[in-house]
């Protein structure tokens, strides 16, 4: 035994070191990592390490690793080593910046570099320049300062590969050093570059940079002795000026930005007091005389971007000179979608500039250019413009007030009015003058100024635009009056009809853009603020009538458009007695209903300007609606129509009937008055209001009622003003536009019906034209002859293009007319829904069931039209979620009990008869709906529908409810749907009926047992074991049959259940085992009740029957089936039998059983497979041997006799002839036993 020596203590490196190695190099691998944060994060974590551990070689190693990486081939690596480099030398001052420069230099040469590696050495010098910018040390150093320059001025060399990135550098470099280093390092060194700046913008440019930042020291004597001249902008340079300029514009013609350098010599022009010599000679006769793309855009660019540094006189003469003209230009030819607009660009830059201007008069010039920028009359930019929004208050009222003088005086030509040069190209003529175009375009964007809620306007200013309007769309002047502003100014050219048309749609879409103004006062809930009502609480119609008022007071003064009549004046003073009645008693009560009949009053007297005769009689029927809702004349009409035997209708019957009328005219603004008013007199409407509304949702597109004649008028006046609003915009775009609309219709294929074959035939005949067609001859027929054919042919074809048009025409017709009929049932749609939700207790909801589901049922026939799937959505919305399931209910249905058990019965029989589920569904909710109006609300519940604490609900309680008749409809239905393959109902249905309803789900579960057996398939088997276990599921259920009733349900099921898994027999499919899924789920749940309820229930049977189930289905693998079917044989204490896998031994040890394949997925079964033919064996039978051959055993053709030998040897011996042998010898082999022997 060896003595062991006691060895010397040597320092042990840690198990550590290796690792922490490690996670230092992952740092340089993470800073090439295409990932921004993971390169972020590596460069905190290396100078956290460098620091923690303060290692001078492991400082060393990143240094020269990071100056290398700044060359990586990896474009996204290079910012990252860069980034670490710079941040190193922030954190360790005392690395000096020169021996980094040095480092630089020396690693990435340009110069020396081989032509491979020329562009990763310029990258690697020029991010090498930027990670000692970045460090913040450079000025610190002014050698380095001009190292760094003078490397960047020999990158400039490298453009193809670095571009204008060192002159970019070199901007960032001058535009942060200070001025002593500049003047004492940086001058000398860039004093050549600055001398050549009319070389290269980029040299332009780093002087522009240079005169900017360092005024003092490149005085008007130095830039004289540099550039031969003191002011870089002259008549000398401008010429070598624009030429830069256009090189500039090209050189950003991908990047779609302005050039830095023409923003700069813009700065410089007004430094030097130039800049109407730069824009017109550089800009306008420069760069917009060439006509390209880059050039114009750059113009443009640059006209958004002076914006800003623009005086008052300078934007007006800007915005009214050529570069507008060619912007305009620009605008109204690039509307095609794949045309390049700059439209988007301009419109930021405006905004901008108005967001940050607080000069009204700038405001208001910027605004002005941009409004007198007019195609033909009709101004470029849109009358919807979102900038209008950042104009303070003043320049807004000035800008309005320009708007308003502009109107009355539409003087085109003082406007900045062109023509697009493809309308010169097309020669064009206008449909209607430029004025009226004009006109148009300034009412659009003052009703626009008023809709949008984000402009800082004051009340004041919505009533003079509102009055402005209204003004001049239904009156004109006839002498001035100091009283009414509107009278001042008359106008110089009077409207014409159309202009008039939009005036008045225009007109009442600002009506509604008041209607729905929020209040100055934000304290208020957005949804109870009032809508319609200025800050003072009076109504914004109120006043506008009291205007209106006052001009009818004055007939010397202003004449109305439509003079009104007598009857109509008549109806007008009785509207205004009326509104000013409902004023003063809304403070007695009622406000609510006064302020809705108030809007409706005053919102129809404004629509007497538009259609007098229409309304008349409307007026006539509210103001008697009003009076009777008030109890003045109630009493007196009803005496009058008792003495004559007449059945007078009541007011709300009227009124419903005045709200449908409304309702029927494109206005949004009478909508929302309609559906507020409805609301306040909800609680007054009977069931004959009622069905009128139903009666409205049920009008026939082909019924011709005088709803939809009003409707269709002013429908069509609308769609005429529209389009006369937006006319030649998309027009003057592109030429092709019209000439693609004349071929689109030349190309519609006319449909030739047998009476025009006839007709033809007949003309041809008459003429002999068949018989000279025959005999192929063309002198049959002589030249007097073949006119009169001609004369016959054309009568005749255009008498079938005439048809032909007549029927496109009527098609066209009842199209329209069927949109207009589904706006309008939208519409009325809304009365039903505000009925359902404010008037969910009322009994006469009922009454809407049947009504709704012959809607929803018609509606699912309508097909994929918009508008009517709009209509099926609402219709099905308002019934599923406002009706059936509302909390709110009628609870008082006794003197109903019969007529609802009825309609029950009603819609489960027809329910039944119904070929779709999806409708099937609706009629499933109505049905649950009047069980639960029959049963009304239980001892536990509220009047509200909210559970009353401390009180438990009477699971047995049922109200009015016959139980056993309701569940002998229900049980109908459910053997219905057990007993049918395809059927309306679903198990969903049942589900929901067993859920709400316990008493009726005990009534049911004896039907539901009997059909697990009984289905018509095993679909149905398989539903019926789902809704058992749902019913079992349900507490409530389990309450209302404890004891007795539920051992015996147990047993029944147990009993059903073994007969369901007695399969054998049966052939395993899909169906089968879908159903026996179910059923040993609902058997897992019954198992578990009986155990832990301890039932006296004998469960043998059952299990026996399941334990025969492996035989029926072969499990495979695990899934749903077998694992359910282990859960439930888990409570009998069986438990699923784990195999053991046996690894195969190596020397020929016991192989394990082989499973049969298992069945893939969409692959044919062996069976199904095409069998190849067995192939004739070539070679000899060792060859063909089970076992591997290695190399040496492979052997050619000419060694047959050897093989054949050792065959037969084996095959006497007794030796398998598969069995394998010994290794064979090569050639090679042979050949050198046969030397040595």
């Amino acid at each position: 035994m060896m003595d062991i020596q006691p060895i010397a203590a040597v320092p042990v490196r840690t198990a550590g070191a290796l690792h922490q190695n490690r996670v230092f190099l992952d740092f340089f691998w993470d800073l090439a990592k295409p990932d921004q944060e993971i390169r972020l994060r590596a460069v905190e974590n290396l100078l956290k390490y460098l620091k923690d551990n303060n290692e001078e070689d492991e400082l060393e190693y990143t240094l020269k690793k990071l100056v290398d990486g700044l060359a990586h081939t990896r474009e996204a690596a290079r910012p990252g080593f860069s980034l670490a480099l710079g941040q190193l030398l922030t954190a360790f001052e005392d690395i000096t910046l020169q021996n980094i420069l040095d480092r630089i230099r020396e690693k990435h040469n340009v110069q020396t570099a081989t032509k491979k590696f020329v562009r990763n050495a310029a990258f690697g010098s020029l991010f090498g320049i930027l990670a000692l910018h970045q460090s913040g040390r450079l000025f610190k150093e002014p050698p380095v300062v001009l190292g760094c320059v003078q490397l960047l001025q020999n990158l400039t060399q490298q453009r193809q590969h670095l571009k204008d990135l060192p002159n970019k550098t070199m901007m960032d470099i001058l535009a942060e050093v200070p001025k002593k280093v500049f003047e004492e390092v940086l001058l000398s060194a860039l004093q050549a570059d600055m001398a050549s700046a009319f070389q290269t913008p980029e040299q332009l440019q780093l002087l522009l940079v240079a005169l900017e930042r360092f005024p003092q020291t490149l005085q008007p004597k130095k830039v004289k002795k540099l550039l031969g001249s003191s002011k870089i902008i002259n008549n000398d340079n401008i010429g070598q000026l624009t030429h830069l300029l256009k090189m500039a514009a090209r050189s950003a013609k991908k990047e779609c930005a302005l050039p830095p350098l023409a923003l700069d010599l813009l700065k410089l022009s007004l430094r030097e007091d130039s800049f109407q010599l730069f824009w017109n000679k550089a800009v306008v006769e420069g760069m917009l005389k060439e006509h390209s793309g880059p050039t114009n855009f750059v113009s443009f660019r640059l006209l958004g971007s002076a914006l800003p540094l623009l005086s008052v006189s300078q934007l007006r003469e800007v915005l009214s000179g050529e570069v507008m003209k060619q912007y305009g230009d620009h605008v109204v030819s690039a509307q095609k979608q794949d045309h390049f607009k700059l439209a988007p660009e301009m419109d930021a830059y405006v905004s901008n500039f108005l967001a940050g201007c607080q000069d009204t008069e700038k405001q208001l010039a910027v605004m002005v250019g941009f409004t007198s920028l007019v195609n033909q009359g009709y101004p470029v930019v849109p009358s919807v413009w979102r900038v209008v929004q950042h104009l303070q208050p003043a320049a807004l009222r000035n800008y309005v007030a320009w708007l308003r003088s502009t109107f009355l005086r539409p003087r085109v030509d003082e406007l900045l009015n062109f023509t697009s040069h493809k309308q010169m190209e097309r020669k064009e003529e206008l449909k209607e003058p430029p004025q009226f175009r004009l006109r148009k375009w300034i009412v659009a964007r003052l009703v626009s100024i008023v809709d949008n809620n984000h402009v800082k306007k004051d009340e004041q200013l919505i009533m003079d635009i509102a009055r402005f309007v209204f003004f001049h769309t239904f009156f004109s002047v006839k002498k001035a009056c100091a009283n009414i502003p509107e009278t001042e100014e008359k106008l110089h050219i009077p409207l014409d009809g159309k202009t008039r048309a939009l005036m008045v749609t225009s007109f009442f879409g600002l009506l509604l853009s008041v209607h729905n103004l929020p209040l100055a006062d934000e304290s208020v809930a957005p949804q109870k603020r009032p809508t319609g009502v200025t800050s003072d609480g009076s109504l914004w119609l109120e006043r506008l009538v009291q205007y209106a008022q006052d001009l009818l007071d004055k007939p010397a003064l202003v004449r109305p458009v439509h003079t009104l009549s007598e009857e109509q004046r008549q109806a007008w003073d009785s509207m205004l007695e009326s509104v000013a009645c409902l004023k003063k008693k809304g403070g007695k009560g009622h406000s609510a209903e006064n302020a809705a009949f108030r809007q409706l009053f005053l919102l129809i007297g404004m629509h007497l300007f538009k259609a007098p005769d229409e309304l008349l009689d409307v007026m006539k029927d509210l103001q008697r609606c009003v009076d009777e809702a008030q109890e003045k004349t109630a009493k007196k009409n009803r005496e009058k129509a008792g003495k004559r035997g007449e059945v007078e209708p009541q007011w709300v019957e009227v009124m419903v009937d005045i709200l449908l009328s409304l309702l029927s005219q494109p206005s949004r603004h009478i909508r929302q008055v309609c559906k507020s008013v409805f609301a306040s007199i909800c609680p007054h409407v009977n069931a004959a209001a009622l069905t009128a509304i139903l009666d409205a949702l049920d009008e026939d597109a082909e019924g011709d009622g005088p709803v939809l004649v009003l409707d269709d008028a002013e429908a069509a006046k609308k769609m005429e003003t529209e389009n006369d609003v937006e006319e030649d915009m998309e027009d003057e775009s592109d030429g092709t536009s019209d000439e693609e609309d004349d071929d689109s219709d030349g190309a519609v294929e006319e449909e030739v019906d047998q009476n025009f074959k006839a007709e033809l035939m007949k003309v041809l005949q008459k003429k002999n034209a068949l018989a000279a067609e025959e005999d192929s001859s063309e002198d049959d027929l002589d030249d007097d002859t073949m006119m009169e054919l001609d004369k016959s042919l054309s009568a005749l074809f255009s008498e079938q293009q005439k048809k032909v048009l007549a029927r496109k025409d009527t098609v066209a017709k009842m199209r329209k007319k069927k949109t207009l009929l589904f706006d309008f049932k939208i519409k009325v749609l809304d009365l039903v829904e505000v009925f359902v939700s404010r008037q969910a207790d009322n009994p006469l909801v009922l009454d809407l069931l049947e009504p709704l589901l012959s809607l929803i049922e018609r509606g699912m026939a309508l097909g994929n039209e918009q508008q009517g799937q709009e209509f099926l959505r609402r219709a099905a919305d308002i019934f599923k979620n406002q009706l059936c399931r509302s909390k709110g209910y009628c609870k008082t249905a006794q003197d109903r009990q019969e007529e609802l058990h009825f309609l029950l019965n009603k819609l489960m029989t027809k329910m039944q008869k119904l070929s779709e589920s999806s409708v099937g569904l609706y009629y499933f909710s109505a049905a649950l709906y009047v069980v639960k109006v029959l049963r009304g609300a239980p001892s536990g519940e509220s009047v509200d529908g909210a559970l009353v604490s401390g009180v438990a609900p009477d699971l047995r309680f049922m109200g009015n409810v016959d139980v056993e008749q309701v569940a002998g409809i229900f049980r109908e239905a459910l053997g219905h749907f057990m007993s049918r393959r395809k059927s309306p109902l679903t198990t969903q249905m049942f589900t929901d009926l067993f859920a709400r309803f316990p008493v009726l789900c005990v009534k049911l579960l004896n039907a539901t047992v009997q059909h697990i057996a009984s289905g018509i398939r095993e679909h149905q088997q398989g539903q019926a074991c789902v809704l058992l276990l749902r019913a079992m599921q349900n507490r409530d259920v389990q309450k209302l049959m404890s004891g007795v009733p539920w051992l015996h349900l147990c047993t029944k099921v147990v009993a059903q259940l073994t007969a369901a898994f007695k399969l054998q027999g049966q052939m395993e499919n899909k169906a089968l085992q879908e159903k026996t899924v179910k059923a040993l789920e609902l058997c897992r749940l019954l198992v578990k009740l009986i155990q832990l309820q301890k039932l006296s229930v004998d469960l043998e049977a059952l299990k026996s029957a399941l334990q025969l189930l492996p035989e029926v289905f072969a499990f495979k693998k695990t899934g749903k089936l077998e694992d359910t079917y282990w859960t439930v044989m888990r409570h009998f204490g069986i438990t699923k039998p784990t195999i053991e896998k046996i690894k195969p031994g190596k020397d020929g040890g016991q192989q394990p059983p082989q499973r049969p394949a298992k069945k893939q997925k969409g692959f044919l079964p062996e069976s199904k497979k095409k069998k190849k033919r067995p192939q004739p064996v070539l070679e000899p039978a060792a060859y063909t041997s089970s076992a591997p051959m290695t190399d040496n055993a492979r052997v050619k053709k000419g060694q047959g006799k050897t093989n054949n030998k050792k065959k037969s040897k084996r095959k006497a011996d007794g030796t398998p002839a598969s069995q394998p042998g010994p290794a064979k010898k090569s050639k090679m082999q042979n050949d050198k036993s046969v030397k040595k022997k």
